[in-house]
Order: C-alpha cells, then sequence, then structure tokens
C-alpha cells in the first residue's frame, strides 16, 4: 500500500523520512501543475482577483459540516494571476494586498474627525462666550441676570438648554441607537444566520408606539435631567441609586463594543492594532463630547448620519451593480436558504423565533426607546410635548430605513461570497469584518470610498460613544454627586465636574476594550446578551414604578437585586458555553467552490460540535435556563424582577390606591387609579352620611 503526502496522514504507519520525501515530490508536481494551469488561464481568459466565476449546474453552498470529502488542509482552486510566473497568492498574501488605504482614505476620514473637533471647539468656546456676553450685557449684569444664568451650565451642557430643534435631535437618535454593531453587526447577522432578523424591522414600530404612549409621557412631563429621579419621586432615594447604577454598569460594558467594532474595520482595511487606532480617535470623541455638551454632541451626530447613510448607500449601490442587479442578489440568497421568516415555535431555546422577536426583542426594544437615559436626555433637550412627538415619528422612521439598508448590505454580502465563504478560509478573521472586506474588494478603483465607509462606522460608534458619556456625565451629576453633596454646586464646579465625569468615563471605555476582544462573540449578541445583565432590572423597575402602583421601594429594592443576580449568572453562563462550544447555532451553508486563493481548511467545523450537541444527554433545568434565545434576556430579567416584588409585597406590604402621585403613573393605568379614587371617595362620604345620621 502507497503512502500519500496527505498532511494530515503525515507520521500515520510511516517514517518520518518517506513522508517528507512524498510531500516533496506532491509540492514539486502541484508546482508544475499550478504553471501550466497559469498559462492555460492566461491564452484563453484573464481573471482578476475576486472576480467571480461561473457557477456550475449544481448548486455551490455546502453546510459547514460537509465543505470538504479530504483532511487535507490546503485547498488549492482555480489560480488567477496576471503574471505566469508568480504562485497563487495564499491568503495571508491577499489579505495583505487587501489593506491598501491610501491618501486620500486617510484625509477623508482625518477630515470627519477635524469637523467633530471644530463642532466641538464651537459650541464649548465660542458659543458659550457670546451667550455669557448677551447675558453679561442684559439688565447691565443685574439680579435677572444672575437668575437667568443659576443652573444654566448643567442645563446648557446636559440638555441644550432644552431648546435644540427637532430635525437634528432625530437625526441625533438615529445616530445614537444605530452603532457600529449595528452597522456592521445586522449585515453580519443576516449573512451568518439570514434574514429571520429582518422581523426587527416590525417590532420597532410596535416599540416605539409603546414606549411614546407609556413611557415617555410621564418622564416628557416630569422634565427630569436623569431619568432615574423618577425612581426618587416613585420610590426613595435607595431605588434611585440602585437604577442609576445598573444603567451605569450597562454603559460601562456597552460603550468599549461600540468602540472595539469600528476599530476592527479600521484593522481590517489599513493592517493598523485595534489597540493603536482606538486610542487617538477617542481621544477626538472626549474632546468634542467635554468641550460642547449635548449641542456638539447632537450637530456632531447630524455630520455623522450623513457620512454614515452616504457610505452604506454607496457600497450597497455599486455592490448590486458589479453583481449584475437586485435579481441576482436576491436568487443567489434564494438558494442558500437565506431569505426565510422567523420560526414560528414555542421553544425559547430557538435563536431567532417568531416568539423571540414578538416577546423578547419588542421588550428590549421598548426599554431602549422609552426609558433608557440615552434616548430620554434626547426628547428632554427639546422646548415641547408637540416638538417631542414629530421628532419620535420621524426617529423611528429613520431608524426603520437605515436598518432595512443593513440587511440588504446582509443580503448583498452573501451574494457576493457565495461561492467563497471568507470566514471559513480566515480571510475575514472576525465575523464582523466581512463589511469592511467587502467594500476593500469591490471599491478599491475608488479613491475616499473606503476612507468614507471608515469615516461612516466611526461615526456611528462616535456618536453612540459621545451620547453615552454625556447621558453618564448627567447620571452621575444628578444621581450620585449632587446627593451627596452638603452644599450646592457652584456654576464653575458643575462644569468641572461634568467634563471630568466625561474624560473620566472614556478613558475607562477604551481601556475595557482589551476585555471585549477576548468574549468572542458576534458584537450584536454579544451586546444584547452582556448589557442585559443591567437592562433586565432596569426594565423590570420601570415597569414596577409606572405600572405596578402597589409595589412598595423595599420590595422593588428586593425584585431587582433578585432580577439582576439572576441575569449576571444567565448571561455568564450562557457565554461560557458558547466559548466552551456548548453552544453553538446553525449557521446558513456556505461554499468555497468559488476560491481564487490558498487557504488552510479547519478539520475541525461548528458542525462537529453541533453534532456532539445533539449526541449528548438532555439539558438539566439550568442549561435550560441558559440555553434561552438571547433575545429573551432583558424580558427574563424584568419578569425575574416584577414577580419577586409582587411575592415581597406580602412581607413588606403594598401601597393603598393614593399613596401613589397619579403623575408618576403611566396613562394607561392612571384611568384605574381614577375609577379606584372616586370609589374610594365614595366610600368615605357615604360612612360620613351615615355616621352623622346615626
Amino acid at each position: 500500500m502507497s503512502t500519500t503526502a496527505d498532511p494530515v496522514a503525515l507520521g500515520v504507519n510511516s517514517p518520518v523520512e518517506e513522508a517528507l520525501l512524498a510531500k516533496t515530490t506532491t509540492t514539486v508536481a502541484n508546482a508544475i501543475a499550478k504553471t501550466v494551469a497559469v498559462i492555460s488561464s492566461t491564452v484563453s481568459s484573464s481573471f482578476t482577483t475576486g472576480a467571480t466565476p461561473t457557477p456550475t449546474p449544481t448548486s455551490p453552498f455546502t453546510s459547514t459540516s460537509t465543505t470538504t470529502n479530504t483532511p487535507t488542509p490546503i485547498q488549492s482552486l482555480t489560480p488567477t494571476l496576471e503574471d505566469a510566473g508568480e504562485e497563487k497568492l495564499s491568503v495571508k498574501d491577499l489579505s495583505q494586498a487587501l489593506q491598501h488605504f491610501g491618501i486620500v482614505d486617510y484625509l477623508v476620514f482625518i477630515a470627519m474627525l477635524a469637523v467633530c473637533a471644530v463642532i466641538g471647539f464651537y459650541f464649548g468656546f465660542i458659543e458659550k462666550k457670546q451667550k455669557e456676553q448677551k447675558l453679561a450685557d442684559k439688565d447691565g449684569g443685574g439680579a435677572a441676570g444672575v437668575v437667568e444664568r443659576r443652573g444654566s451650565e448643567a442645563l446648557d451642557y446636559l440638555v441644550g438648554g432644552r431648546q435644540m430643534k427637532v430635525f437634528p435631535v432625530a437625526l441625533s437618535l438615529v445616530a445614537s441607537f444605530v452603532s457600529g454593531i449595528s452597522l456592521l453587526g445586522t449585515s453580519t447577522e443576516i449573512y451568518v444566520y439570514g434574514t429571520q432578523y429582518a422581523f426587527i424591522l416590525v417590532t420597532l414600530v410596535i416599540s416605539g408606539t409603546i414606549s411614546w404612549y407609556i413611557f415617555l409621557p410621564v418622564f416628557c412631563n416630569l422634565q427630569l435631567t436623569s431619568t432615574y429621579e423618577y425612581f426618587e419621586l416613585r420610590f426613595n432615594k435607595s431605588v434611585r441609586l440602585l437604577g442609576s447604577a445598573f444603567f451605569t454598569g450597562a454603559n460601562l460594558i456597552w460603550l468599549p463594543i461600540v468602540i472595539y467594532v469600528p476599530a476592527l474595520a479600521f484593522n481590517q482595511v489599513t493592517g493598523i492594532n485595534i489597540h493603536i487606532i482606538t486610542p487617538i480617535v477617542c481621544l477626538v470623541c472626549i474632546f468634542y463630547t467635554t468641550a460642547g455638551g449635548l449641542k456638539a454632541v447632537v450637530w456632531t451626530d447630524v455630520i455623522q448620519t450623513v457620512i454614515m447613510v452616504g457610505a452604506i448607500l454607496f457600497v450597497i449601490v455599486k455592490g448590486t451593480m458589479d453583481l449584475g442587479g437586485l435579481g441576482v442578489v436576491i436568487q443567489r440568497n434564494f438558494d442558500s436558504g437565506r431569505i426565510e421568516w422567523p420560526e414560528f415555535t414555542f421553544d425559547p431555546k430557538v435563536r431567532m423565533s417568531m416568539l423571540a422577536m414578538m416577546v423578547g426583542n419588542l421588550a428590549h426594544n421598548s426599554y431602549n426607546l422609552g426609558c433608557n437615559q440615552i434616548i430620554t436626555q434626547r426628547y428632554l433637550s427639546l422646548p415641547g410635548i408637540k416638538e417631542m412627538a414629530q421628532c419620535s415619528f420621524l426617529f423611528i422612521l429613520g431608524l426603520v430605513a437605515l436598518m432595512a439598508i443593513c440587511m440588504y448590505n446582509g443580503l448583498l454580502l452573501s451574494a457576493n461570497y457565495y461561492d467563497c465563504d471568507p470566514l471559513t478560509t480566515k480571510l475575514a478573521v472576525a465575523k464582523d469584518q466581512l463589511v469592511p472586506l467587502l467594500v476593500v474588494q469591490s471599491m478599491s478603483s475608488f479613491p475616499g470610498v473606503p476612507g468614507m465607509f471608515v469615516a461612516g462606522v466611526f461615526s456611528a460608534a462616535l456618536s453612540s460613544l459621545s451620547t453615552g458619556m454625556n447621558s453618564l456625565a448627567a447620571v452621575f451629576l444628578e444621581d450620585y454627586i449632587r446627593p451627596l453633596r452638603k452644599k450646592p454646586l457652584t456654576e464653575h464646579e458643575t462644569a468641572v465636574t461634568m467634563r471630568v465625569c466625561t474624560v473620566l468615563i472614556g478613558v475607562v471605555s477604551v481601556a475595557l476594550v482589551f476585555v471585549v476582544e477576548q468574549m468572542g462573540s458576534h458584537v450584536m449578541q454579544l451586546s444584547m446578551t452582556v448589557g442585559s445583565v443591567a437592562q433586565g432590572p432596569l426594565l423590570g423597575l420601570f415597569v414596577m414604578g409606572l405600572l405596578c402602583p402597589s409595589i412598595k421601594s423595599k420590595s422593588a429594592i428586593v425584585g431587582s437585586l433578585c432580577s439582576f443576580f439572576f441575569m449576571g449568572w444567565l448571561c455568564i453562563s450562557a457565554q461560557l458555553a458558547i466559548n466552551s462550544g456548548e453552544m453553538h447555532f446553525e449557521s446558513k451553508p456556505v461554499s468555497v467552490e468559488g476560491c481564487d486563493y490558498e487557504f488552510e481548511l479547519p478539520l475541525v467545523t461548528p458542525a462537529n460540535a453541533t453534532i456532539f450537541m445533539e449526541e449528548t444527554e438532555s439539558l438539566s433545568f439550568a442549561q435550560q435556563l441558559y440555553h434561552v434565545s438571547f433575545m429573551f434576556y432583558s424580558v427574563m430579567g424584568a419578569l425575574v424582577g416584577v414577580t419577586t416584588a409582587h411575592l415581597a409585597g406580602f412581607v413588606f406590604g403594598r401601597n393603598k390606591a393614593d399613596d401613589v402621585d397619579i403623575d408618576l403613573l403611566s396613562p394607561c393605568i392612571r384611568g384605574f387609579q381614577k375609577a379606584t379614587y372616586s370609589s374610594v371617595n365614595l366610600d368615605e362620604n357615604i360612612l360620613k352620611s351615615f355616621n352623622e345620621k346615626s
């Protein structure tokens, strides 16, 4: 029996010398075969790197579990070289060749950062000085001027003096919600798992309606700088501090993920280490947020939204034309099984079911659109309820449109890489580098476009980062610092305190990027999973306050703490299970039949882990819990909190109908409370008249 030069079989039933000799012989034979193939290909037709080969009659799509029939780790496919004297590029060489970020690209990227810095400088120094001059001239700087200046520093810095315009605030909300996580993560989600996630467009509209009619009316009427001031009005100071702590933790988890995503994109197109570019870009963001406050954040958001939308539109239009039109994109996605509805099942362990979208994602988005400090702070910068309603409509409309564009970009990814999956070949090291890879492959002939795209991704991230820092500064000032101070802060102390908080938050967020890099998960799922540790208890607290008037302060604290510890265990267990391979979600089939470069094919595929899990025994109760779809995490946390709080009511007692100010309840609950009030008054009157007669 003759031995082969199969790299996996080397050393099995053969001496090392014989294996090396066989391997050398095969290498020479391969080199001769490559030369003949290259010569014949240059005579017949010329190919360009990344061109789409003609598909065979059979479908090129194969499941990751059956990608190859041989264990050979080096896959050699059709050569596409212009110079017949050169060998075919390896995946490493191709990756380095694609990392061309020209001078024009760098100039576009730097120009975006410069514009943001100038806006921050204007609102932080020039506009502020002009306003101070006007105040000094008014009434000769007398008592009226002093009264008007009192509290104006915090008001201007955190809510723009409550005089912002509707359209820029709406664009700021879109930019804040659609971070780099959404811009890249949504497209990656469609490529890897299909269009089930597209149903989020429906849930966004429903969530926006729920937030406007249930949550936002209370916060808008109270005109609070920090949303968590509500907890002190409804419960007590302890609940307010607990809610603020949850929000702080959630954002310190979320902001590093926001920073990490565009750094991945920049690394893909330039090769620059993410830990070099991240501090540089974040310094600019920290500067304009610290200097200009909310006004600078909103107006930089406007510029960044325009760049972001323009970049992604250019990519999808050019990419669709290169593939031959919309029909080709749709057909290839139909062939690969990516266009589908969420699965109709009541099994909560299914990653993207209709139940997960309509219950889990609906609750998650309702919190983000109606209770999140980042969103409500923008609404409170507007002068009145009418402007808030207009802004809410424009916000949801723009959000749905931009998310739809990102989802189509995912279909474009699938159609472009339908026969050569860059994740399998390791041309894209991380899942969220797929979109940047498409940009550098299809837009390299357009100087400045890769720079505009990277600027767009960073714009989305910087918008979310600046918004998060500004909102956290508001929470730090209103919920931590002022309540602990015996004397009120002066205007100068307020200004210094807010800016120091902003700088510290930015520095901590940049440092935590090192932690996020080690998490090893798709960023969209990672963001929802880890963020729900605090978002679940927070959603529960808001539901208790707005919709459950009978719950007392101590019960709310017990419920939210139980929810926090439960969600901490759930999310950590789920993340460990994903990293260890215990949990694996079935992805859509991919193919490497059309690849025109050398790559190492992994011997162990994710499908092996799936088969292993299918052969194991049934899951324990604890495993059943953390195997639940990450879409349910926020609603699970809220349910645990509210249920525990109601049970704690048997120990700590319950509020009576007239114990809670009706203005602190959601409009949908006020009707029931009014009916209760009238019945109580009626009973008291009857009792009084009865006593007088007797």
